[in-house]
């Protein structure tokens, strides 16, 4: 579910009908008054919000969210026709995830929301301990084991493998796993996704089967 907090009633509803046609699941508020009456009730997984609002604007609606231990989690992306660095600035010091300028096309949008869910559930993750069976990982210790022994991994081997387990049964694809672990600037191919995940499987000895080949798509792994 996605809040969207905007005033202008075409923008709100074409948000809110984008956002329904790409898979998610949205509601849209015109204020901050009916926007807080519903948090109360239902928590969203992300907000997008627009700085000028009647009433409550939007750095003072930021500034209530973050400062509730109930809502201080919830990703949020400010969307205003202010482009000022210093309202960048600000909303981003309070704890916005991301800042959207006025006029901006709608799969731009879905984009910067796909991004800000997959580094909050990322960082979510990281605070869990991932398993698969006898597979462990532990965040906090920077460990993994495979039946009780610990498995040495290079960085990108264990990042890789944290992406996996932070994602039981989904296919993830080559793509997705390339952006996400060696991002947007990197000059390679899908196929370094390959050799890493070949190499990690060496790793794991009786344990790599869990790592699913999925043909022409991805990886993943099952629980």
């Amino acid at each position: 579910m996605i809040f969207c907090v905007e005033d202008d009633s075409n923008i709100r509803d074409l948000v809110v009908y984008t956002l329904e046609t790409t898979g998610f699941t949205a509601k849209g508020f015109e204020n901050g008054r009916d926007f807080l009456s519903t948090l109360a009730f239902e928590t969203p997984e992300l907000v997008l919000l627009d700085i000028m609002l009647p009433g409550d604007d939007g750095i003072t609606l930021l500034k209530k969210l973050k400062n509730s231990a109930k809502t201080k989690e919830i990703p949020v992306i400010m969307i205003t026709a202010k482009s000022t660095e210093y309202d960048k600035v600000i909303g981003l010091d309070l704890g916005a995830d991301d800042y959207v300028t006025k006029p901006f096309g709608m799969m731009e949008l879905i984009s910067r929301i796909k991004a800000v869910l997959r580094r909050s559930n990322k960082d979510a993750a990281k605070e869990k301990v991932l398993e698969a069976g006898d597979l462990i990982m532990d965040h906090k210790k920077r460990e993994v084991t495979a039946g009780g022994q610990v498995v040495p991994l290079t960085l990108k081997e264990y990042e890789l493998l944290h992406r996996l387990l932070s994602h039981p049964n989904i296919v993830l694809t080559r793509d997705q796993l390339l952006e996400d672990i060696w991002g947007y600037d990197f000059d390679g191919e899908t196929r370094t996704i390959d050799v890493h995940i070949r190499t990690l499987r060496q790793k794991l000895g009786n344990y790599a089967s869990l790592i699913e080949t999925i043909r022409g798509v991805g990886y993943r792994i099952s629980k």
